[in-house]
């Protein structure tokens, strides 16, 4: 990477990570639908581990998770407030890890298929990235934070009797909506910029 790629490629890295942080603590960022928050944050990251790379998906997904922990310490998201007051160390785990999973792992997805799927890739990655936030959020919540009191009276206000039953009826509505945001806004999005690039 010579130097002004690196310089455009770090540029670009600082840029994706500003709109993270902006997004997560404007309206633009969360729809707040019950005890969760349907999150569009997930299309920023995607459209970093497109553009950059799954390392540069990682970060953008460490970025995310930075300020999911943060809204968690501040208060700013009741859930999150209440499992930061349990375990702090596991409430951390759970805001950044699942998030730093998926950006790196969109990356790969991208980078695995962008050849022979061309277009495909974008909205391959596109919607893997908030499907993985889904399954790796829940995955680690469920891990950490089932049997704790918070979560019980979350699985009996829902009327799960099983952690797979409580993950399919908490979030399978904003898991949908979240895809879609992805599906349709970071693939166009990531395509567009891809585009544009290249003519730089």
């Amino acid at each position: 990477m010579n130097v002004n790629k690196k310089t455009l490629y770090l540029v670009e890295m600082a840029l994706l990570v500003a709109i993270i942080f902006i997004m997560a603590f404007t309206p633009l960022g969360y729809l707040n639908v019950g005890p969760f928050a349907i999150t569009f944050l997930t299309v920023p990251v995607a459209v970093g581990a497109i553009i950059l790379g799954p390392k540069g998906g990682a970060v953008c997904g460490l970025a995310f998770g930075i300020t999911s922990f943060m809204q968690a310490v501040m208060g700013l998201s009741a859930l999150g407030a209440a499992l930061f007051l349990i375990n702090p160390i596991g409430s951390a785990i759970l805001c950044i890890v699942p998030r730093v999973l998926e950006g790196w792992l969109a990356g790969l997805i991208f980078k695995a298929t962008v050849h022979k799927l061309k277009t495909g890739a974008y909205v391959l990655a596109s919607l893997a990235t908030p499907l993985m936030n889904t399954l790796f959020f829940m995955s680690t919540l469920i891990l950490i934070f089932y049997n704790t009191e918070t979560i019980q009276n979350l699985v009996t206000s829902v009327g799960a009797t099983n952690p797979f039953n409580f993950v399919v009826l908490l979030v399978g509505v904003n898991g949908v909506v979240e895809a879609l945001a992805g599906f349709v806004l970071a693939s166009a999005i990531s395509k567009g910029l891809a585009v544009a690039l290249k003519n730089i």
